[in-house]
């Protein structure tokens, strides 16, 4: 039976001593890989049955790493995409499929490593899978005209409208922002601080949903600017980027979110520049805006701007306080792109006292970015414990603070990372690219002054 924890702190559950270098400093100490579960291999929760309209398992387990968000303890919730759309299907949805949105709850086993290797060992476990619907009716593509068939799946009922990651399930008379329409490419996931309900981003609105954390029932949504919405839509998105000259560019929308500890305030970060910004060019290219959004009122409170400097893009946010955030930048080489990774590091910037760019055009806008300063270099971390640059995932989207360890020189913060690989894991030889969590270590003295704050946690289910 569920039942209810009241904890007075919220500090996470400490394990055995283990042994660290005198000066620890940001590093490797627990690996693992989820690719089955009692449901089989390769296979998730969900319950469901049959495959896809690309022949694809309707519970396929992949695509792990888009979104990750810490429970309690070392349970995580773990967040795929929109789907397995890597395999061809039809190019006039972008290969996209009625892949129903859901996230898995996973039991990460995090134990001291009584023998060689890193000095703790995980081994994930799926535990449940939740499929995300809706209450109230959505918005399905037809088919028509494509020759894709409907796009609404079939275990839709009077209840339960389920969001999948099908591109043509939207309304044509509206702008992307409409929540009700059933396209969802979820990229971001964050727990509220009772753990009754999570908040989930996405790249298609971008849309921002709170749902039922046991049971995936859309709660609600939050609206942002109108700047943020392409007004003309297509199921393709190169299509729907030509056609328009305002909004999120199609397939990096809002790709982070972050709660902060006191879970009062949602910080959202796109991927790339709005397409607004973009055609101004020059530095207004790799403006990538911030919004942040009071969680009781539903409302926008600020805007804004990071520079891209390293990477192609942001993958993540997470909050290290409540006001400054760890931001994943990364480049789209390595595993699974059949190349060497380069850029994955993990900049921490500061919110406190930063000019909100709310009003701003791009170019004047990138001229008041945000401060940053590198925090990991995970290529270099993963190196340095024999991870070669091709080994080095290409998409690590996930980020999250995990549980702390202790060490016999003290308390070691932890921080999770894991990957998107969209579904392909399943490859075979030196190209085998599997769910994968990388568990880092840090202390306070690798923050350089600032202050890590655990998630506030007043009463939750376990």
């Amino acid at each position: 039976m569920k039942k209810l924890l009241l904890l007075a702190t919220p500090v996470a559950v400490a394990l055995t001593i283990a042994t660290f270098p005198a000066q620890a400093q940001p590093t490797l100490i627990a690996k693992g890989t989820l690719t089955s579960s009692r449901a089989g291999s390769y296979a998730d929760l969900s319950g469901l049955k049959g495959t896809l309209e690309n022949g694809v398992a309707a519970n396929l387990l992949g695509g792990l790493g888009s979104g990750l968000a810490h429970v309690s303890g070392d349970r995580f919730l773990a967040l795929p995409d929109r789907g397995p759309n890597a395999v061809s299907f039809d190019a006039a949805v972008d290969d996209t499929v009625s892949y129903i949105n859901r996230f898995h709850t996973v039991k990460m086993n995090l134990k001291p490593n009584a023998g060689s290797g890193l000095p703790f060992t995980i081994d994930p476990e799926l535990e449940s899978t939740t499929l995300l619907s809706s209450f109230t009716p959505l918005v399905y593509g037809s088919g028509k005209g494509l020759g894709v068939g409907p796009g609404a799946p079939k275990q839709n009922d009077f209840l339960f409208h389920f969001l999948t990651g099908r591109s043509d399930n939207f309304d044509p008379k509206h702008n992307s922002g409409d929540g009700n329409d059933a396209r969802f490419d979820t990229e971001s996931i964050r727990v509220s601080n009772d753990g009754l309900s999570v908040f989930i981003s996405d790249e298609y609105g971008p849309y921002i949903y709170q749902f039922l954390r046991f049971g995936g029932v859309r709660l609600r949504t939050f609206t942002l600017p109108s700047k943020y919405y392409v007004p003309n839509l297509s199921p393709m998105g190169a299509t729907e980027i030509s056609n328009n000259t305002i909004g999120r560019t199609a397939n990096k929308g809002m790709e982070g979110l972050a709660i902060t500890p006191d879970g009062r305030t949602l910080v959202g970060i796109m991927q790339t520049a709005l397409i607004q910004d973009a055609l101004q060019g020059g530095a207004a290219a790799n403006l990538l805006r911030i919004v942040t959004i009071d969680i009781l009122s539903g409302k926008v409170t600020h805007e804004y701007a990071y520079e891209l400097t390293t990477g192609s893009g942001v993958s993540e946010i997470v909050a290290l306080n409540n006001h400054e955030m760890l931001v994943d930048e990364r480049d789209g080489k390595g595993l699974g792109d059949d190349s060497k990774a380069k850029i994955k590091q993990v900049f921490k910037i500061d919110l406190d006292g930063a000019i909100d760019v709310s009003k701003m055009e791009g170019l004047e806008a990138s001229t008041h970015p945000v401060a940053k300063t590198l925090f990991l270099d995970i290529v270099k971390i993963l190196g340095a414990n024999g991870i070669t640059p091709d080994q080095v995932p290409a998409k690590i989207e996930g980020l999250a603070f995990g549980p702390d360890v202790q060490t016999k020189t003290g308390t070691m913060h932890t921080i999770w990372v894991a990957n998107d690989n969209d579904f392909l894991q399943d490859f075979d030889g030196p190209n085998t690219n599997p769910n994968q969590f990388f568990v880092i270590g840090f202390t306070d003295a690798d923050l350089s002054g600032s202050k890590y704050v655990p998630q506030q946690r007043f009463g939750f289910l376990e």
